[in-house]
């Protein structure tokens, strides 16, 4: 019973020791890692397939993204509405590039990781309901099938995005460094004097 009993002390101590050294930046850390090694590159070759250049958004964009406009305008991208169709396509289309770079970055992690939550969301819909993909794609959960690309695979990507939104990015990332830097100058003008209190 003793050593029972010392075997859990140690345990506790050593998860009481371990769990303050890496909560600040261990979890943050492999989420991004996660997002970059398996997610970044999907994005990045999907993204790129809907421009023609840095400034000029492909008409396969219009087809991924906003098939019944383009079904309804007889095909002819031109005559696609701005508002909504058009500002839709050009949201995703550089989302689908600015998100995951941002969430790699750390930079606005917690806004970046639930924009990309929002996309993945749209993007299941998008492949039901306008894409109109079969039952097999879409799975179902609690089946013994994990293998299902949009409840299964979808709802894996959405977890490490779920914790960046709720816990940030962690100590290396570059929401941290600037507010370093920001912390320190607001610092440096309340003891120079140079912040009023209606500022």
């Amino acid at each position: 019973m003793t050593m029972i009993v010392l075997l859990i002390e140690f345990y506790r101590s050593t998860i009481r020791r371990m769990e303050p050294m890496l909560d600040r930046w261990l979890l943050g850390l492999f989420a991004r890692f996660v997002f970059l090694a398996v997610l970044v590159p999907y994005y990045i070759n999907s993204a790129l397939t809907k421009f023609d250049g840095p400034f000029s958004i492909a008409d396969g964009a219009y087809y991924q993204i906003a098939l019944p406009a383009v079904d309804a305008a007889g095909g002819d991208v031109s005559a696609v509405s701005f508002f909504p169709w058009g500002l839709m396509v050009f949201v995703g289309s550089y989302g689908e590039i600015i998100l995951p770079l941002l969430v790699v970055a750390g930079l606005l992690t917690r806004i970046a990781a639930l924009g990309m939550i929002a996309f993945i969301v749209v993007q299941s819909l998008t492949d039901i309901l306008v894409h109109s993909v079969d039952a097999g794609t879409i799975g179902a959960l609690f089946d013994r099938f994990p293998d299902s690309v949009i409840l299964d695979q979808r709802l894996l990507w959405s977890f490490p995005l779920a914790y960046l939104v709720v816990k940030g990015a962690g100590l290396l990332s570059l929401d941290k460094l600037l507010c370093t830097i920001w912390t320190r100058r607001m610092a440096g003008h309340e003891k120079g004097g140079r912040l009023s209190p209606t500022a």
